[in-house]
Parts: structure tokens; C-alpha cells; sequence
């Protein structure tokens, strides 16, 4: 089998798709070999391998290798005493680090195959993100929890270095160079300059109407994007400066056939921006992805319904895969959850002239 997945060094010309291409495929994307068993919340891709790591509802974290000819092999698996609501990588991928239901931050050493509590709260941990704080010896662990806190964690201590207190309930986080963007119940959403993790740099309330769902930051830390249940999307900057470059659009939603005055909304569910071209992809519960150019303000790609309702979504680390979990998102209520309900990740290969952003010349923004 060919390459699938390509290498760092190829490249593909524009041609190969017209500019005026905007729909996507579904023909080449590969399934992940034996997937959990319960609802996915959260996948992550190693920094520097291709190695992805899966957090779900049966309070396991896999972690699985994927190779070039697109197949896939389980290769460890540690776990929670409750559901696991987050996964991330160490900068150097040698270490795994996740937060669940159980209260609890863990750390999974791939080289020794150990894992340890490395940090706790007084309620379920939704987030976890590695930092460098200027100053600091090593990474820092952050943990955003439904306490109402988040917790910085230098991994030679029991203690927290450092204790946030939040509006509310921390529901997304995401780091970008020195700019981390929390966003909580309520639609707040805290800003953070990592130079001075211990303090909120900025407030603001989301610009959207409603429930946050998702933060993602720009790849060179300028903004971030907000996905929130009524199919929209912000693009928001950090500084007042660029307050002109702030806007909103709508994504996943429809328009039932033979009714014209109906629109469905979905939960726009995961928010993942591409690592070298700076584009980023937007998923949600009407089970579809896009590819998007912030810049333009154009829809790269959009892609048909996968099936089901996708809950999480990842780049790998040259961008060459995009991951996608199908997964009940349980935006229907327990009666939604059906027996045969689809729980898979699919690994998308992703094109150049998917993700690159539009040329400036030529054709309309839309």
C-alpha cells in the first residue's frame, strides 16, 4: 500500500484541486485499530511521532502508533478510577498526562510504562495542558477542573505551585507559545500571559450567545478561536489593537430539505488548528468537519457526515493527519444514545490544498 499519510517532504501542487473546490472527501480515510468501547472525549497527538493518544468514558487512556501506510497498532494503556475527560502530551512526548472524573491529573512515563497521580482537585479534572513558564526548571503541568480553579503542578511536588480561582466551571483550555485562553461555564473566558500564569491577564465574556464548547489558540498565540453550542464560531484577538479583526460565523447548521424556514443548530464540538499552515478545522454534532482560512474568511473544505457525532479532533505534528473521534457527544440526551451508535477515530490524510490558506488574489470571500 502506498504512503497514505505522505512524509514531511512531500508536497502537492494546487492544481490538483480547482480553487473553486470546496467539497472534501471521505474516500481515503482510514479507521484506528480496536477503539475504546465507551464514548470518546478527548484525542491527542504526540508532539513529534505519530502517535496518538485516546481518552474515554470506560477511564482508560490508549495510546496507539500510526504508521505511513495508514495502519494502526495499540501499543499501551493506562487508567483512571473514573471517566477521562482530557489527554495531552509532554513537549518531548515521553511522558502522557490526562485528568478525569476521579478528580485526579495522571502521568503516564512511555519509556517505563508507570503511571502516577500527579494532581487533584476537589471535582472532576476537564483540562490538561503542558506549559513552560519563563522561569521555571522544567514543564509545568496546568489542570482546569469544575472546582472552579486551575492548578499549575512543577512535577517534583505533591502541592501546586500555584492555585487560579475562575468564575466558574472550567470547560476548555489551550495553550499556545505564552498564551493560555480558559474558558468557563457562564461564557467566560480568562486569558492568561504565561509570563504571569498566576494572575488572569484578561476577561472577557464569549461573543457568542451561548454555552462555550471549545477554545483553540492561533499557532502564534495572537487569538484564539470559540466553538459554542449554537453552530457559530469567534475568532477572537488578544489584544485591543486588533479588535477590528474580531468576527463570528456560523457552522453546522442546516437546512432540512423542503423547509425553508427550519435551521438546525449543532455544537460546534472541537477546534483544531493545522501546525504549519496556521488554518484550522471546525467539528461538531451534526457529524461533519471543515477547513477553514481565518485570514480570508472563506471555508477551505467541507466534508459529508461521518456517521455520527464527532466529539474531539487532532492534527498530527506536520499536519499530514487529521483525527477524528465519532463518538456519541451525548447532545441528545440519554435517549440518543443508541445501541450500534458509532465509537471509532478515523484518520483523515490530509492534502496540501486542503489546508493551505487562499491565495490573496482572486475570487470572493465568502
Amino acid at each position: 500500500m502506498a504512503s497514505i499519510f505522505g512524509s514531511a517532504a512531500t508536497t502537492t501542487t494546487a492544481a490538483a484541486a480547482p480553487a473553486s473546490s470546496t467539497q472534501g472527501d471521505l474516500k481515503s480515510d482510514l479507521e484506528l485499530v480496536s477503539p475504546p468501547d465507551d464514548s470518546i472525549q478527548e484525542i491527542s497527538f504526540s508532539p513529534n511521532a505519530d502517535m496518538l493518544a485516546v481518552a474515554s468514558w470506560n477511564k482508560k487512556v490508549q495510546i496507539y502508533e500510526i504508521q505511513q501506510n495508514g495502519n494502526s497498532a495499540g501499543k499501551a494503556m493506562y487508567e483512571h478510577e473514573g471517566p477521562v475527560l482530557s489527554v495531552c502530551w509532554s513537549k518531548d512526548g515521553s511522558k502522557i498526562f490526562s485528568g478525569g472524573a476521579d478528580k485526579a491529573g495522571r502521568m503516564f512515563d512511555a519509556s517505563t510504562g508507570q503511571s502516577t497521580q500527579v494532581a487533584a482537585h476537589e471535582a472532576p479534572v476537564r483540562c490538561v495542558k503542558v506549559v513552560d513558564i519563563p522561569g521555571a526548571a522544567g514543564p509545568i503541568l496546568v489542570t482546569g477542573s469544575w472546582d472552579k480553579t486551575i492548578k499549575y503542578w512543577d512535577l517534583r511536588s505533591q502541592n501546586p505551585v500555584v492555585t487560579v480561582n475562575l468564575q466558574d466551571r472550567c470547560y476548555t483550555l489551550d495553550t499556545a507559545l505564552n498564551l493560555m485562553v480558559v474558558g468557563t461555564a457562564d461564557r467566560y473566558i480568562d486569558i492568561f500571559n504565561l509570563s504571569n500564569p498566576g494572575t488572569i491577564y484578561k476577561t472577557l465574556q464569549s461573543p457568542l450567545k451561548w454555552q462555550t464548547r471549545v477554545v483553540s489558540c492561533f499557532p502564534n498565540s495572537s487569538g484564539f478561536a470559540i466553538g459554542s453550542i449554537e453552530g457559530r464560531c469567534a475568532i477572537q484577538y488578544v489584544e485591543e489593537k486588533d479588535n477590528s479583526l474580531n468576527f463570528s460565523f456560523k457552522c453546522h447548521r442546516e437546512n432540512p430539505p423542503n423547509q425553508r424556514d427550519v435551521t438546525n443548530v449543532y455544537s460546534v464540538n472541537a477546534i483544531s488548528f493545522h501546525p504549519t499552515h496556521g488554518t484550522f478545522s471546525t467539528a461538531g454534532s451534526d457529524g461533519t468537519f471543515h477547513f477553514w482560512d481565518k485570514d480570508a474568511k472563506h471555508r477551505l473544505k467541507g466534508y459529508p457526515a461521518v456517521g455520527g457525532t464527532i466529539s474531539s479532533t487532532a492534527f498530527n505534528h506536520n499536519g499530514r493527519i487529521f483525527a477524528y473521534a465519532v463518538s456519541y457527544d451525548w447532545s441528545k440526551g440519554y435517549q440518543g444514545n443508541t445501541q450500534g451508535y458509532p465509537n471509532k477515530v478515523m484518520l483523515h490524510p490530509v492534502k496540501d490544498e486542503e489546508a493551505k490558506p487562499r491565495p490573496p488574489q482572486g475570487g470572493k470571500k465568502r
